[in-house]
């Protein structure tokens, strides 16, 4: 039978609850009850509960470990601050510092933190509410600054954050706050956001850099640890720091003393990523070695598949990539086997040719320049992008003209292109048309941007003119407010002659 609140029984439930609790709180003196937190911890000092990344993140731009240079940068920037300084974006592999370090230098230079992450949905709309009010506004808290912080901005894209890129490009020219973007792919950035922002690099953290900042934490915790404990969790964490945090964590809690045998257990994930196996592919690896990491990676052999074709080009000559083409498509019966018969047994055989294949023909021979995603897969983006705009455009068309959606697409949109053609600057101010807008009417982008940028140059200065007009008008109409009225000499008439006057 179930408790009802309010009843006899609950209440006796809650007290049983309650002496039970202050029952073992009596039995163990050394565990406390944080009052706010609501965790315990084994000694004031020491909280178990508390993720130690969170708990020894730096708290002061002097505390960051490595990347002094890139530290160095970010406090010169954020010291004498001002609307001209274009906002920094911190870029580099994950666990390398770019958030403790802005979160440090808001604590250094007491700003307020306003962040927006990949966990939001980062729409225009959602962009404009939470970061474009936090950009112009001033701190309620007592702050001196706000530092408006956008995590992930290398992550962008999809119908998700349709417009995010171009809202915070328009965020940035507006804003009277500093702004920090974070991003691990500098490369992968838009070009608009590129050139409004100024680059930082963090790289890879050396081991070396890494051990001393375990041993401390090891020290504050109060866990002895070997010397080739330490080495082996900060050689495997690859220059991240988080990692090397999160496996002295794992393989220290609950332990007085860390020995080298105990950082087996908690290594970091050492998964093979897509770009590791093109890569080792490329340069012949070992069979086995390719297999394995085929097996680690998380992307589906048809996905591998198209890594590997999209790739093809770093082939040292054609007959190479011909081979390498020929392995591929032998590998892709056996993909469309498995989906057809629901056999995922073939898979195996799918990785083994297309791996194999690609890395005989290539000879050990390596990819000279970058790895890139598939092509077919930057089209395909571009369609849906294409969809999106049409789909936005013909909405926005059909309220404007009280004509349904179904109708202006299929009766209109041709008049329609016609005379945005004849007129493009016209049609931009009255249907308020952006680039990827007007390009659907013109097809040609750049042309598309120049007039957008023109027509909003000629309406900022318009708007620029009308606001000092009626600045000058209220100027004048309050001057002639102030000035004393002028004596005509109606007001005062002298009497007819022979008339008496009292004054």
């Amino acid at each position: 039978m179930h408790s009802v609140p309010g009843t006899d029984r609950e209440g006796n439930r809650r007290q049983e609850s309650g002496r039970n609790r202050y029952d073992f709180l009596a039995a163990h003196p050394r565990i406390l009850l944080h009052p706010h937190r609501g965790g315990i911890f084994d000694t004031p000092r020491r909280i178990v509960c508390m993720d130690w990344v969170e708990k020894y993140r730096p708290q002061h731009l002097q505390d960051v470990v490595g990347n002094s240079g890139a530290v160095r940068q970010i406090y010169e920037w954020a010291r004498d601050w001002s609307r001209q300084k274009k906002p920094l974006i911190l870029y580099g592999k994950p666990g390398t510092g770019k958030t403790s370090s802005a979160y440090a230098l808001a604590n250094d230079m007491n700003w307020e933190v306003v962040e927006l992450n990949a966990s939001d949905q980062r729409t225009k709309a959602a962009l404009d509410k939470v970061a474009g009010s936090g950009s112009t506004t001033a701190s309620l808290s007592g702050a001196s600054r706000k530092l408006i912080l956008l995590d992930e901005a290398d992550n962008l894209h999809g119908q998700a954050d349709r417009g995010g890129a171009k809202a915070i490009v328009e965020i940035i020219a507006a804003a009277q706050q500093p702004i920090i973007l974070i991003a691990n792919d500098y490369y992968s950035l838009t070009r608009e956001l590129k050139a409004v922002t100024e680059p930082v690099q963090f790289r890879a953290l050396q081991a070396r850099s890494i051990v001393p900042r375990l041993r401390q934490i090891c020290a504050a915790e109060g866990v002895t640890c070997d010397p080739a404990a330490l080495d082996e969790i900060a050689s495997r964490a690859d220059g991240d720091m988080r990692a090397a945090v999160n496996m002295l964590y794992a393989a220290a809690i609950g332990k007085e003393h860390l020995a080298a045998g105990d950082v087996h257990t908690s290594a970091k994930d050492e998964r093979s990523t897509i770009f590791e196996l093109v890569g080792a592919t490329f340069k012949g690896r070992r069979d086995a070695d390719l297999l394995r990491m085929a097996v680690e990676v998380e992307d589906t052999p048809d996905t591998v598949e198209q890594w590997l074709e999209g790739n093809l080009d770093h082939m040292p000559d054609l007959a190479s990539r011909a081979k390498g083409y020929a392995s591929l498509a032998r590998a892709d019966e056996y993909i469309g086997r498995t989906y057809r018969r629901q056999y995922y047994t073939l898979w195996r055989y799918a990785s083994a040719v297309m791996l194999l294949g690609v890395a005989d023909a290539a000879g050990g021979h390596g990819v000279r320049g970058r790895i890139m995603p598939p092509s077919r897969w930057q089209k395909m983006g571009a369609s849906k992008k294409q969809k999106a705009v049409r789909a936005g455009l013909s909405r926005k068309l059909s309220e404007m003209a009280h004509i349904p959606e179904d109708a202006l697409r299929e009766d209109f949109f041709t008049a329609i292109s016609i005379l945005v053609e004849q007129d493009p600057e016209k049609y931009v101010r009255e249907f308020e048309l952006d680039a990827d807008e007007l390009t659907l009417f013109i097809h040609d982008k750049a042309r598309a941007t120049k007039i957008v940028k023109d027509v909003a140059k000629e309406e900022k200065e318009r708007a620029k003119k009308a606001a000092a007009g009626e600045k000058a008008a209220r100027k004048t109409r309050k001057s002639r407010e102030d000035d004393p009225p002028v004596d005509t000499g109606e007001s005062r008439r002298d009497p007819p002659p022979g008339q008496a006057t009292l004054f």
